[in-house]
């Protein structure tokens, strides 16, 4: 059974009736963020509404988004992303829903290609959003995420509802520019719609290129270090003897450690040399296909995790503010909580390799060579794994 996010606007209204005209079965859920007082009661009373009206099971949750946000000193736009994503989770872990379903369209593909490329941003970045996918939440990481209407313009979506009747509510915010989506929505794209009508489109066509041209690039990585080496970012450096950080690179990139003797393996990457005499911390870092066949084994020195769930990452060393949730652990602990807990001394705290989110900085993805993070973990779901293995002097 799918859950489908609508938040009573056209394209989740659009997204509703769609799955409604397949006939399977479905639940609603809506969040009511609290941003814009009356007119967000109004948006959940209308969903609820529309939900009774063919009698869809309806979820309802109202958040302190602005309190959530100063708590975790980030943005509204991301404390509502972080607030949403986990409650869907919870929604289907306790429901048994197999799936979310969001109203991501082209419009929103290209907003965040925008977005990416002006922030700085990896090869995975150009590649814009999946119509398949998983929540993007720690927690629940293994949860489906599927966009169906990803190649749908606005403007298709707009017709959509004028032909099927639909009725839906207007976000006043979308007409104002404080957010920085909204003001390439309003402000730039204009523009780019005066030199290409169909900018939507051909960013849409470009983004899907981009990532299959990756894709074949990842495959002649494994043969060709010299391929490899043209994938990596232009603000990334190669690992090296001091311990550089190697930046945010995309995942399913082999990487080449220039001047390693590990360089040459097939699909591999190899992390940083510290000068600790007792513990090298050379390691390295292979990607392989899985099929869920073979027992997921992690001998010691060795870390197995999924490839997809743990996205794009950073190789660096433990700075104040890191976290993990380690594998089958009840909640997230601070990295420095964890080094107390496991007896690492002090002066190796600095040394001990760490793999992080490139999305949120502070998540610890594995320490190696002791753990991972739950987010992590190898499921019947997994396609593709991270293995690394770490060397011992």
């Amino acid at each position: 059974m799918l859950l489908v996010a609508v938040s009573g606007g056209i394209d989740s209204m659009c997204l509703m009736e769609k799955v409604r005209e397949e006939g399977g079965p479905f639940a609603v859920a809506h969040c009511n963020f609290g941003l814009r007082g009356p007119e967000s009661d109004a948006d959940e009373a209308f969903v609820r509404e529309q939900a009774a009206r063919y009698n869809i099971p309806c979820h309802v949750k109202r958040f302190d988004t602005e309190a959530f946000a100063s708590t975790q000193g980030i943005s509204i736009e991301m404390a509502a992303r972080r607030l949403r994503y986990h409650w869907f989770g919870e929604l289907c872990r306790e429901y048994g829903y197999e799936a979310v379903a969001v109203a991501h369209n082209a419009n929103d593909n290209a907003e965040t290609l925008i977005l990416n490329l002006l922030r700085g941003t990896g090869l995975k970045g150009i590649t814009g959003m999946k119509a398949e996918g998983f929540i993007p939440d720690p927690e629940f990481g293994d949860i489906p995420l599927r966009r169906p209407l990803l190649e749908m313009t606005r403007e298709e979506i707009e017709a959509f509802a004028r032909e099927h009747g639909l009725s839906w509510r207007e976000d006043s915010t979308n007409a104002q520019s404080a957010y920085k989506r909204n003001k390439i929505r309003n402000q730039v794209f204009p523009i780019f719609a005066t030199i290409n009508p169909s900018f939507i489109q051909t960013l849409n066509r470009d983004m899907a290129r981009f990532a299959e041209e990756i894709e074949t690039l990842e495959g002649s990585c494994t043969s060709d270090p010299f391929v490899a080496s043209l994938l990596v970012p232009p603000n990334a450096s190669c690992p090296s003897a001091t311990g550089t950080n190697c930046g945010p690179l995309p995942l399913t990139r082999p990487r080449v450690a220039m001047g390693s003797e590990a360089h040459a393996l097939p699909d591999v990457s190899t992390g940083f040399t510290t000068k600790d005499p007792g513990f090298s911390k050379e390691y390295s870092i292979a990607i392989e296909e899985w099929d869920g066949t073979e027992a997921v084994k992690q001998p010691e020195g060795v870390l197995i995790l999924d490839a997809d769930k743990a996205g794009e990452y950073t190789e660096g060393a433990w700075k104040s503010g890191d976290w993990i949730k380690p594998l089958g652990a009840p909640g997230r602990k601070k990295l420095q909580d964890w080094f107390t807990d496991h007896h690492i001394p002090a002066d190796e705290k600095p040394f001990i390799p760490l793999l992080k989110s490139a999305v949120e900085p502070h998540h610890v993805l594995a320490v190696i060579p002791y753990c991972i993070d739950h987010s992590v973990r190898v499921t019947s779901t997994t396609r593709r794994i991270l293995r690394i293995c770490a060397k011992n002097d």
